[in-house]
Order: structure tokens, then sequence, then C-alpha cells
């Protein structure tokens, strides 16, 4: 296959992944854009073989946190009449990925990252590994607290404090033990 062939083959996964990266259609028609064009001027770069489709998240998601994602977000007039309209019963399906959408809109980038990759564009854990900059460890964590994450919020309730954001530290803490007099005096 040829270098153009090979990367127009990629270009729903992209669009896909930057639709997860950026919550308007055309903010992300406009990142896959830019990420083809970049991909193009790199083509030399590129060497054949090797996964065209890593190659591709990479420079997207630097694009994305380059460029989009340090601007102020701005409001599609299309998605903003698309929320207003009511969703009839029997398109069920729509209100899932809706619901879905703001699930993952929800998520932490990191989290939101890694699951995108990992369901959404089916790479395996070392490929995702490579296009986050991060080990494989971390990638099947983050993959494993986004769908923890993704479930509670689907299912309508909030992730408990302890395993939210805010909640969560880098560091386990430490178990106190409570002597069986204080606890005695605490149940009173």
């Amino acid at each position: 296959m040829s270098f153009e062939s090979d990367m127009m083959s990629i270009v729903p996964d992209l669009r896909a992944f930057a639709r997860v990266l950026v919550q308007h259609r055309a903010d992300a028609d406009d990142l896959v854009q830019d990420t083809l064009v970049r991909m193009w001027a790199a083509q030399d770069r590129y060497r054949p073989g090797s996964n065209m489709r890593a190659w591709g998240f990479t420079i997207l998601r630097h694009r994305f946190y380059n460029v989009v994602a340090k601007r102020c977000e701005t409001v599609c007039v299309d998605d903003v009449h698309e929320a207003g309209l009511a969703t009839p019963a029997m398109q069920e399906r729509f209100a899932e990925r809706r619901d879905i959408r703001r699930a993952l809109a929800a998520l932490e980038p990191d989290l939101r990252e890694a699951i995108a990759l990992s369901v959404g564009s089916q790479l395996d854990y070392a490929t995702i590994s490579s296009v986050l900059g991060v080990p494989v460890g971390t990638v099947k964590s983050r993959v494993f607290r986004a769908r923890r994450r993704l479930a509670a919020l689907l299912n309508g309730g909030a992730m408990p404090a302890s395993e939210s954001a805010a909640g969560r530290s880098r560091h386990r803490p430490e178990r106190v033990r409570v002597r069986p007099a204080v606890a005695s005096s605490v149940q009173r």
C-alpha cells in the first residue's frame, strides 16, 4: 500500500478519537484535518511497516494538547441546537449514545484518552502505551478506572469521593488502628 492509502485508511479512527477529545464535531474535524496535514508533511519520517494508526494518534493527541486544549472552548451552533431537541422514545440508541458522550466528557482527560484508544480504537495496551508515553501498567490501570467510572456514571450515580479525581491520592492512606477502648466509646 502507498503512504496515502495507509493514511486515508485510519481517518475514521482519527475522527473517532478526536470526537472523544473535542466535544464539538467541527473542532474534531479541524483537529483531524490538521493531523492529516502534519502526517503528510512528515511522511519522510514515517518508517514503512510501522504502526500508522499509533503514529497518527500520537500526532493528533500532541496537536490537541498543543493547540486545541489551550484555547477557550467555543460553542458550535449545531451542537447547541441538537442538544435542545427532544429525543423521541423510538430513538433510544441516540439517547444512549448521548449519555455515553456525556459520561466520557465527565471523565478525567487521562482516563478518557485511555478508554477511547482501548475500546473505541481497539488498540492493544503496548500501542496505547507508546501513544500516551506512559508505561503499560499505567495504561491498564487507566482503562480499568475509566470503565468503572463510566459504569457508575451511566448507572446514574457518581463515584464515591475516595475513587473520584479529587479523592484519589498517589499514595495509599495509612491504616488507622482504633484501640478497643476508643472504639467502644465511639459506639455509645
